[in-house]
């Protein structure tokens, strides 16, 4: 059976230069980097570099990055970091209601204890109007956390116009940049990002692995308590080889944003084959002007998801639905964006990568149409 994998918004493969770059120190180069001996001094330079590595790619001092097991952990860490800092100045956060479940359900968990959250609606593309941002803001708003890219649809936040609001209030600025890494530019300086997440398994680095940026003075506390470790930020021993990993993961993925339009024209010829072949019985989700490169979120009218899927299982791909208790619903995602469920239900995002190909999207049409199509 052909394999085709058009997932890579899930998941990615660890890029075989990561794991070049990694495998010494699962066991040659092993050494505690808190360590004062020598077999510390290998370790501890490695996690300096790839600590350069991150910070070169987003445009911020060394020092300003501190390793996490995530991309869940990075956004945890943020929103409960500074909630635990600045709660005797306010309680209120602003968020979107299109965030991942990783940015949603701390945000549920802050208000438990208190905290005030505004989720603020969309269009019909998923996007975000900076004014609604500046609605929500009251004296006792102490951060914003807006995603820079959705995961289901590809959309692409106005992160930089927030940042400015932000920026003039004073308030701390949040963004989950799990998706956008090595898609599209993430300088923070031009973004006006306080706190930045990393998720390294999107970027062809392994599972387990993340990056929180902290932008120098800003106010936030510890998500995990121990020894001095990450400048105070996190304490446990450094995952090194993983550390290794995401820095050399960093450092392609800023290489490869000068190829990113090759992506893009195949995401487009994709779009444009789906397009011509179902005509009206085929919809786009999403900003087809700001999204990411490699994202294509369809609905096939009138047909459920999880259908086409099993109808066409050589193809890696996601559905626009959430199973929960055996009962499948509509993805909050596009029930915010306004989306019927009879067109909706039949959401497919399909994202490209590095290694997708003419040919395998030409098999991928192929397959749809005949199994979908003239079924």
């Amino acid at each position: 059976m052909t394999k085709i994998y058009l997932d890579f918004n899930a998941s990615t493969p660890i890029d075989p230069e990561v794991i070049d770059e990694m495998t010494p120190f699962f066991s040659k180069s092993f050494g505690n980097p808190s360590s004062q001996h020598w077999a510390s001094s290998e370790t501890t330079q490695a996690i300096i570099k790839a600590r350069n590595q991150i910070a070169h790619l987003l445009g911020c001092h060394q020092d300003e990055i501190i390793f996490t097991s995530g991309g869940s952990e990075a956004n945890n860490h943020a929103l409960k970091g500074v909630f635990s800092s600045l709660q005797h100045k306010g309680n209120h956060i602003i968020t979107t209601k299109v965030e991942h479940p990783a940015i949603m359900s701390p945000c549920k968990y802050l208000e438990s204890i208190g905290a005030e959250v505004s989720y603020v609606d969309v269009d019909q593309y998923g996007r975000v109007d900076p004014e609604q941002i500046l609605n929500e803001i009251k004296d006792t708003t102490i951060l914003i956390t807006v995603m820079h890219a959705n995961n289901e649809i590809g959309t692409i936040q106005p992160i930089e116009a927030i940042g400015e609001i932000a920026s003039k209030h004073r308030i701390v600025f949040h963004s989950d940049a799990a998706q956008s890494i090595g898609k599209v530019p993430t300088k923070v300086d031009m973004m006006g990002v306080d706190l930045l997440s990393i998720a390294g398994h999107k970027l062809y680095a392994p599972k387990g692995i993340g990056a929180l940026y902290i932008k120098r003075g800003t106010s936030i506390s510890p998500f995990i308590h121990g020894a001095g470790h990450e400048n105070g930020h996190r304490a446990g021993t450094e995952n090194t080889p993983y550390i290794v990993a995401l820095g050399k993961a960093c450092e392609l993925a800023e290489e490869g944003l000068n190829h990113i339009d090759s992506i893009r024209e195949l995401r487009n010829y994709f779009w444009q084959q789906l397009s011509n072949l179902f005509e009206e019985r085929v919809v786009l989700n999403g900003s087809p002007d700001n999204c990411l490169p490699n994202t294509l979120s369809v609905s096939f009218v009138g047909v459920e998801g999880e259908k086409i899927l099993q109808a066409i299982p050589e193809i890696a791909a996601s559905t626009g639905s959430a199973c929960d208790s055996g009962k499948v619903e509509l993805s909050n995602v596009l029930k915010a964006m306004g989306v019927t469920e009879h067109i909706g239900m039949g959401t497919i995002r399909f994202s490209l990568g590095r290694t997708t190909t003419k040919n395998e999207i030409d098999e991928a049409v192929n397959l749809i149409t005949s199994r979908v199509l003239e079924s």
